[in-house]
């Protein structure tokens, strides 16, 4: 239910905020009047008289002087942030590394311990592939350092798996089927190493059910960027060369409700995965 102030309610409020902003920036009357360009006994007046309010141009000066809103100012919404600000906490762009040792993705994870983690990854996932896969798919862009790379790699791996969050996985099932047969991204990889790869994943989810689940969607049907939700409190889109996160709760919880649909109307449920890594790894021969 919205509230409704009358005229001496918000002029009393702003009377109030103002003296409160003026305090955190370490202003006083005469300060704030020669930053704002208005007179000294304008801003005296208002912050005396509880039945006057400024006009919108004024609101607006003090304002900019004080670094806060002149919606808050004047009672119209709680967050003191200036717009700009709120849209930058709320929303921002940072790079992402063609890397296997992204530290801020795992500094996200750290964040989120004793969440749940709902995951869609641009291809497998990589706290799920064996090293000599991770060696196969990274050595043309990281060279002489993947080894090095790939150790790194394994310990934050590691640390995820037997962190307390749970992890969902949800995973185009032509992902895994293209995998298995080598094909696309995975043409040219040995069928030893995708098999060894298939009976990795197997024995994961073995040892790690049900605290790491994954899930297999329809791409005909259901369509998803890769992305992860970390818990509460974050959610992240990859685009590819940088990260698009947000930590505003309508956009988590809109891509929380995105993620959980994939789960919901999965093909392969979790505890169905395993009949079919063995099927995958049977046509693989």
């Amino acid at each position: 239910m919205v509230t409704v102030l009358d005229k001496r309610q918000r002029a009393q409020l702003f009377q109030t905020r103002l003296a409160a902003a003026m305090a955190r920036r370490g202003l006083n009357q005469s300060d704030l009047a020669r930053q704002a360009g208005v007179d000294r006994s304008t801003v005296s007046q208002l912050l005396k008289d509880d039945t006057r309010l400024p006009n919108a141009h004024v609101a607006a000066l003090c304002a900019e002087v004080l670094g806060v809103s002149a919606d808050w100012l004047l009672g119209l919404t709680q967050r003191p942030e200036l717009a700009a600000d709120l849209v930058a906490a709320a929303m921002k762009i940072t790079e992402a590394p063609r890397a296997l040792v992204d530290e801020q993705i795992f500094d996200w994870h750290r964040e989120a311990e004793g969440y749940k983690i709902r995951h869609v990854p641009a291809g497998l996932p990589d706290m799920l592939k064996t090293s000599e896969m991770l060696h196969w798919e990274y050595r043309a862009t990281l060279g002489r350092t993947t080894e090095q790379a790939i150790g790194a790699s394994e310990d934050r791996l590691n640390w995820i798996r037997a962190s307390p969050s749970d992890y969902e996985i949800a995973l185009p099932l032509h992902e895994l089927r293209s995998f298995a047969r080598g094909e696309g991204y995975y043409a040219g990889m040995p069928a030893s190493l995708r098999a060894a790869q298939i009976d990795h994943m197997a024995q994961l989810h073995d040892q790690l059910f049900p605290s790491l689940r994954l899930f297999l969607y329809d791409a005909h049907r259901l369509f998803s960027s890769p992305l992860t939700v970390f818990g509460p409190l974050l959610a992240v889109i990859y685009l590819g060369s940088n990260y698009l996160a947000f930590r505003d709760t309508e956009r988590i919880l809109a891509l929380t409700r995105h993620f959980d649909k994939l789960v919901r109307e999965a093909d392969v449920t979790d505890r169905a995965l395993p009949g079919h890594l063995a099927e995958l790894k049977t046509a693989l021969g």
